[in-house]
């Protein structure tokens, strides 16, 4: 063999070798069928060629190509490599997941169609949906304001810790604390010993109530007021009879004659005392002999 052929057929292998290095480079394997499908996309959102496809997080293609729709502006086309015996079901979506260190997967979400499916060089659409980076650039706005908030906070726990009154008022926190303490062991001390013999004094004093209720209960009521009426009345038919002019009492409470001669009975006999007074002799007179002066 001469030499310009065993170069030729080095330069073919090393070529061969070339291409299938630069293919195991960009994920493709050479050996297994596959095919290609197209997803249009609104941005592709850094998302690069020989990046990974997923299918419920399984690895089934590459992204093989990248290109902008000059005919459809606004639109991305991007070409992804499959593996041959993947079933794409009408229905499914593409969605791009942007990573929060950089970078961009593409994640197939698939149908449950079992009855048709797309071809392949079939366009699959493209779900533009924000990924987490974007949430976490809404998110930038509130963090901000967190931030401002703890740095309010900061410089108010500032103020107050440098404010010579605080060791007073930590002071006077310790002594109210002691307080309590002292009040809790006086209040412990009460419920120990004074609430039981409370309770007891209340226990037979309620019992005494009860007691007496049940005495209470136990008389008849109605016959003592039966006779508490009875005496009323009595006396009621007594005060009728006194006041009546009919009656004894009645004509001597209303005989003007009775009185005159109590009067005059009275005066009789306040005049015999004076004079008993005045000569005592003439009433009572004692002698050895019998004699008694005239």
């Amino acid at each position: 063999m001469k030499t310009e052929v065993k170069i030729g057929l080095v330069g073919v292998i090393a070529l061969i070798a070339l291409f299938m290095g630069m293919n195991f480079l960009k994920g493709m394997d050479i050996f297994h069928p596959s095919a290609k499908y197209y997803i249009t996309f609104s941005n592709t959102k850094g998302l690069a060629k020989s990046s990974s496809v997923f299918a419920d997080g399984f690895k089934v293609g590459i992204v093989s190509n990248i290109h902008f729709d000059y005919n459809h502006p606004g639109k991305v086309v991007v070409e992804i490599s499959t593996d041959k015996g993947l079933r794409i079901p009408k229905g499914s979506t593409a969605q791009l997941d942007e990573a929060l260190l950089g970078g961009c997967t593409l994640n197939m979400l698939l149908a449950t169609n079992l009855r048709e499916a797309f071809h392949p060089g079939d366009t699959i659409p493209g779900n533009d949906v924000s990924g987490l980076m974007a949430k976490v650039g809404g998110m930038v706005p509130q963090l901000e304001e967190v931030v401002a908030k703890v740095d309010t906070l900061v410089a108010t726990l500032n103020l107050l810790l440098s404010n010579p009154a605080l060791p007073l008022i930590i002071e006077n926190v310790h002594e109210v604390t002691e307080n309590l303490n002292h009040s809790s062991e006086q209040l412990n001390h009460l419920l120990r010993n004074d609430i039981p013999q409370l309770t007891g004094t209340f226990t037979q004093a309620g019992k005494n109530v009860t007691q007496l209720t049940d005495k209470m209960n136990q008389l008849d009521l109605q016959a003592t007021l039966d006779s508490v009426n009875q005496t009323i009345s009595s006396v009621h038919a007594m005060m009728e009879q006194i006041q009546s002019p009919e009656g004894t009492l009645g004509k001597l409470m209303s005989d003007p004659e009775l009185y005159n001669n109590l009067n005059h009975t009275v005066q009789s006999a306040d005049s015999l005392v004076t004079d008993l007074k005045a000569h005592p002799k003439r009433y009572v007179h004692f002698s050895v002999f019998g004699k008694r002066d005239k």
